[in-house]
């Protein structure tokens, strides 16, 4: 890791502020193309291709209720409890999300306008099965989605494992299928002969599934366009130097495209984190991927708390963190992060598995217009109107005018017959 001055940070040329434009993989067109125009057969060639699977038909392709079985019951208890506890923290912040989305009724002048919150009806949830198994992104994509009351509720891993199976099905899942990578993405985009297309797409995956997404937004829609993850921590020289670089390392492991980002207030202490990084990573049994990344990140001393707002705001990060003493007081103040933690207490791992607020964030700046994956994600806002005669002729007269200013006459005339009701 890195340690710069805030002068340096703003005065230099690096790369702490800037974002990466979304990579353009021509093999991501051209296997959704295949996919297309030949649907499951390109899938299976893929799939052995990739590494993804050796599927015979694609009947292969959906996870069956025997394997579901067999998945949950080689798992050990202690993990199935904690697995349930999990499930229990997630969905119920979920549900007092939900319980805040309300149907919109007004009366104007004898006439009613308002809007309809409606489900989707069929989503796909994403899990990666890259370097490790992510039952929890199982978690995080399920369980919002049926708080929400989708109807179909599917999820796809490729080379999924029993942990990611378990996870699904316990947290809801109508469908669980073994398919990954664009291949996944474009099948259940446009559909084929055996597999009805989605409405939309969501959850985390490496770069490809990612511009995959990005391509067929459109057919369906997606959640967000997903970078590799990053934590931004800001701490004093009163903290434990221990649990920052714990939490730092804890982002790092992910692969070495994740960052881990320190904002503090004195040199000495930023070199005292790094040397208790050094020592944990002695013994941490990812340390091949998470030193690649500790060693890019950056450590920023800055002047002040003022001036360390400034640049997380700036900075926008996916995961941040305040360890410093009375960090709720002023925590109205940061405005940019993907989700939240307030006070040493917060372990950032604790929002990715088992606190109840949701994992599946924005990175790459992405949190300066949107937040994370929530129920919010999986209905749809409609709006309607029912008009009195009264009403009608009054709201005519604005129409009509407005109408003729922009020259759309055919505008106007229906708004004119709605006087002679």
């Amino acid at each position: 890791m890195r340690i710069i001055t805030s002068k340096e940070l703003f005065n230099s040329d690096n790369d702490f502020f800037k974002t990466s434009e979304q990579e353009y993989l021509q093999s991501v067109e051209d296997i959704i193309k295949n996919v297309r125009e030949s649907g499951d057969f390109a899938v299976i060639d893929y799939s052995k291709t990739f590494g993804d699977g050796d599927f015979k038909s694609s009947a292969d392709f959906r996870v069956s209720e025997k394997e579901i079985d067999e998945a949950i019951n080689s798992i050990n208890q202690k993990t199935l409890n904690a697995l349930e506890k999990c499930i229990n923290n997630i969905k119920y912040f979920a549900q007092k999300q939900f319980e805040c989305i309300k149907n919109l009724d007004l009366t104007i002048k004898n006439s009613q306008i308002g809007h309809r919150i409606t489900p989707l009806e069929r989503v796909l949830c994403y899990v990666p099965g890259g370097n490790y198994p992510l039952p929890s992104s199982a978690l995080m994509t399920v369980i919002p989605a049926k708080v929400a009351q989708v109807k179909n509720v599917i999820v796809t891993s490729p080379k999924i494992k029993a942990q990611t199976i378990a996870a699904a099905k316990l947290s809801g899942a109508d469908e669980i299928y073994k398919l990954g990578g664009v291949q996944a993405i474009s099948l259940f985009a446009y559909g084929s002969k055996t597999i009805e297309p989605v409405d939309k797409i969501v959850g985390p995956g490496n770069k490809y599934v990612t511009q995959a997404k990005k391509y067929v937004y459109g057919k369906c829609s997606i959640d967000f366009l997903a970078g590799p993850s990053e934590v931004l921590i800001i701490a004093d020289d009163n903290q434990d130097p221990n649990l920052v670089s714990a939490d730092l390392l804890a982002q790092c492991e992910h692969d070495m495209d994740a960052r881990g980002y320190l904002i503090c207030f004195s040199e000495n202490f930023a070199k005292e984190v790094i040397r208790c990084a050094k020592e944990q990573l002695n013994n941490l049994q990812t340390k091949d991927i998470a030193k690649v990344s500790f060693e890019k990140s950056t450590a920023v001393v800055a002047e002040d708390m003022e001036e360390a707002i400034f640049i997380s705001n700036k900075r926008a990060p996916e995961h941040l963190e305040l360890m410093f003493d009375n960090a709720s007081d002023i925590s109205d103040s940061f405005t940019n992060y993907g989700s939240l933690f307030i006070g040493s207490c917060c372990a950032e791992v604790f929002g990715d598995y088992c606190s109840g607020t949701n994992h599946v964030l924005p990175t790459n700046a992405a949190s300066r217009y949107t937040g994370g994956l929530s129920v919010f994600d999986f209905i749809k806002i409609q709006t309607y109107q029912k008009l009195s005669r009264e009403y009608a002729c009054e709201l005519s007269e604005l129409a009509s005018e407005i109408a003729q200013v922009e020259g759309l006459f055919a505008h106007k005339h229906a708004s004119d017959l709605r006087r002679k009701l």
